[in-house]
């Protein structure tokens, strides 16, 4: 088995950030959340050798178990999260459970990650913002490692997840207006001294926590990856970090080829699928939104949009959108065969469903759980 005693070191030493617009570097251990320069995402300087296939037989039973490829040492912290499992739905296509995590959804692959790097950094206080299911996570990751948190939610949140997220003790700020006030309300309040923004979308560690989804399944198929895989996108985390894992995996002559990446939007707001349509590089203009019950990928201006789009682009993949009534009927679809997921949940189900790629190997996550919000019953809600 491999060594991974340097893993497991509260001593390692953390890679330094950088921007990917401009280049700014930003030393490890600082509380900066955005780029110094332009105020954009940041990227970790960061290119891990992942283990392989053999090597990984007897370790831990959760994503830590891929430890060369995670910028930090497993934590004390843990909820035993990752390993969820692969279930064939029908044809060529299966699904990843993530709603099985121990909040309930993907999201706890990066919170893990922002809680331990912040029980390492030391803040006086934890922020994050979210429409739900970052925030939840990041409250009970917090609540594990005894940091202070404050999550900033739009009015309109599910009040089951703001009672999971008041439960796990962290206090919720509520916003009025949509997601896009609710990350500036949090970006506003982030730069205060000894405070630790637990950004989803610009810290990069929550990256490095979603892209170990990958690694699972590469290491759940026998070493191969499926020839499609299709990510709900609203931020892109889940995108980004699958493509970062590709890239691991392929660098390090682990897979032969890469596969295509789908990308999916709601129809009701889709900035991205928009910017793809129009051949462009970043989003174009400002994109109509309208209601929709897929509100964790209602998202109108995502910071990390070109990196997005370059992703998918790369890989050979596309973007699709789904309208409010197929996401209403592929979740009473999974529903209906077991599966009880949320609407934001369904919608690369909603994009598959009806052969949309036809006969390739497709994998879909399956994000959050129904219980999180119930049933979508009509168009908007």
């Amino acid at each position: 088995m491999t060594d991974t005693s340097a893993y497991t070191s509260e001593t390692t030493v953390l890679p330094d950030c950088n921007c990917p617009t401009d280049g700014t570097r930003v030393p490890a251990g600082s509380l900066a959340w955005s780029c110094p320069a332009c105020r954009g995402p940041l990227d970790l300087d960061f290119s891990p050798a992942p283990a392989p296939l053999e090597a990984l037989t007897g370790r831990v039973n959760s994503l830590w178990r891929y430890a060369e490829c995670l910028p930090l040492p497993a934590p004390a912290i843990s909820l035993g999260e990752g390993r969820t499992p692969l279930v064939e739905l029908a044809g060529p296509v299966s699904a990843k459970l993530d709603f099985l995590m121990p909040t309930l959804s993907f999201k706890d692959r990066g919170a893990v990650m922002l809680a331990a790097l912040a029980r390492r950094l030391g803040p006086d206080r934890v922020i994050a913002d979210s429409s739900g299911n970052a925030g939840t996570a990041v409250a009970a990751y917090c609540a594990r490692a005894g940091l202070d948190c404050t999550v900033y939610v739009p009015a309109g949140t599910s009040p089951k997840k703001l009672a999971q997220i008041t439960a796990h003790g962290a206090r919720l700020h509520v916003v009025e207006g949509d997601r896009e006030s609710t990350a500036r309300a949090a970006r506003a309040a982030a730069d205060a001294p000894g405070t630790f923004y637990a950004s989803h979308v610009h810290n990069p560690y929550f990256l490095h926590g979603t892209k170990t989804y990958v690694h699972e399944l590469w290491e759940d198929l026998g070493g191969h990856l499926p020839d499609a895989l299709v990510v709900p996108v609203g931020n892109g985390t889940l995108l980004l970090g699958a493509a970062l894992a590709v890239r691991e995996l392929h660098t390090a002559g682990l897979i032969a080829r890469r596969p295509a990446l789908y990308a999916v939007q709601s129809a009701a707001v889709a900035p991205l699928a928009a910017a793809w349509r129009a051949g462009a590089d970043d989003l174009v203009g400002e994109t109509p939104t309208a209601a929709t019950c897929a509100e964790g990928i209602a998202i109108p201006r995502p910071p990390r949009a070109r990196q997005i789009l370059h992703a998918v682009r790369e890989s050979g993949g596309a973007f699709l959108t789904v309208t409010e009534e197929q996401i209403v009927a592929a979740q009473r679809d999974l529903a209906s065969h077991g599966l009880y997921v949320e609407s934001t949940g369904v919608a690369c189900w909603a994009a598959v469903r009806d052969g949309a790629l036809g006969e390739r190997t497709t994998v879909v996550p399956l994000c959050g759980a129904g219980a999180k919000t119930g049933l979508a019953n009509a168009v908007g809600g």
